[in-house]
Order: C-alpha cells, then sequence, then structure tokens
C-alpha cells in the first residue's frame, strides 16, 4: 500500500481557545490513538492532508511529530457543516509488521456479459473494510467483472476465496452487481408479448387449414 508522510508539531496548549486560534491560522488539530503509548494531540496546515483526504485512495501515513515518526492511518475527518473546512482528524497508531485494518478503494475490470445484454453494472460499495499486513495490503481491490450476468453478484465471500493474505472485514454482503433496466424489461416483455402473439397466429392458421 502506498505511503504519504505528514509533517506536523505538538501541541502544547489544549482547549477551545487553543483549538480556535490553530484553525485561525489555517492549522487542524489532530489526535494520534492506539498501542497503549498514549494519545498525541498535533497539529499541521491543512494543506498537509490534501493528498491525504480530497481521493478516492487510502493509504499508511508516515506521521513526523517534532521530528519523532511513526506509521498510523486516518480514523476519521471532521468538516466544518456550512464552509467543509478540515475541522479536525483522527489518526490510529499501527505496527506495519503486523496485521491492521483499513479501508481499501474498489476497482472493476472487464466488461461484464450482463452489461453487453442490456444490464447495468452497480458498484455498491466503493471501499471495503481489509484487515492484512503491511507488505500483504493492496492499494485497491480489482474485481473482475468479465463473466457477471444479468442479476448476478459479486459477494464479500467470493472476494475471501480469492485473496488468501487478505480479511475482508465488511459487513456488506454484495459489492458488484449487475441489474436489469427498464429498458431491458420492457423489451423482454415486448418480445414476450410479440412471441405470444406470434405462436397465437401459427395455432389459428393451423386450424384454419385442418377446416
Amino acid at each position: 500500500m502506498k505511503s504519504i508522510e505528514i509533517k506536523a508539531k505538538e501541541r502544547k496548549e489544549i482547549g477551545k481557545k487553543a483549538t480556535k486560534k490553530l484553525r485561525k491560522e489555517e492549522n487542524v488539530p489532530c489526535v494520534l490513538y492506539g498501542q497503549d503509548k498514549g494519545n498525541i494531540h498535533f497539529y499541521a496546515h491543512k494543506n498537509e492532508f490534501r493528498k491525504l483526504i480530497f481521493t478516492p485512495n487510502s493509504y499508511i501515513v508516515n506521521l513526523d511529530i517534532d521530528g519523532k515518526k511513526c506509521n498510523a492511518i486516518m480514523q476519521s475527518v471532521d468538516f466544518h457543516p456550512v464552509t467543509d473546512e478540515i475541522q479536525h482528524i483522527d489518526f490510529y497508531r499501527i505496527d506495519t509488521s503486523r496485521a491492521f485494518k483499513i479501508p481499501v478503494p474498489v476497482r472493476t475490470s472487464g466488461l461484464a456479459k450482463g452489461v453487453k445484454d442490456g444490464g447495468v453494472l452497480q458498484v455498491n460499495r466503493r471501499k471495503l473494510l481489509v484487515k492484512a499486513t503491511a507488505e500483504n495490503m493492496p492499494d485497491y481491490v480489482d474485481i473482475d467483472v468479465t463473466n457477471l450476468g444479468i442479476g448476478e453478484a459479486v459477494r464479500i465471500n467470493d472476494l475471501n476465496e480469492q485473496h488468501e493474505n487478505l480479511q475482508f472485514l465488511d459487513p456488506q454482503s454484495v459489492v458488484v452487481t449487475v441489474n436489469v433496466t427498464r429498458l431491458a424489461k420492457s423489451t423482454g416483455a415486448l418480445a414476450a408479448e410479440e412471441e405470444g402473439e406470434e405462436g397465437e397466429d401459427t395455432a389459428a392458421e393451423e386450424t384454419t387449414s385442418e377446416e
């Protein structure tokens, strides 16, 4: 998995007044949790976090807090309800030699058979919660949908069988599906109706010829 470095400074003062001052100076207050080493309150300029937050990708974060370095993952982020400015971020310290949990983006490859038949591909989950060590953690989960027909789906259990070194923890069972469109439904109904009419005409012709 890719990593990103963020340089930050430890907070000396904690409280509403100090936090307000940080935000006024375009800094983002943060907290680092995890591994019984105590919580660390720190901050960095908002520009430090843009590549981490405004992207569909997931990263291991190399935090550099006043020269003290550690690996972490972003746990949560709060935005201002009006301006959408970053207000606060929580990080969780990780040991890259041990398995950790992180949401990983989903990507599809191939043209689904069901799409060729008039269906539409629907990705139900854009990210999946995955547990693995850093060396086995992928940048994204690739799902080949080539053989997926209309009404068929790829489920979490299917992915667990395909990836030995990954454990998928997301409780949502269906990841990708091919749904039938209204057009395909109406076309199918029309075809069935025409087929029925043709059958009736044929039967009528046979009855007439017998007479």
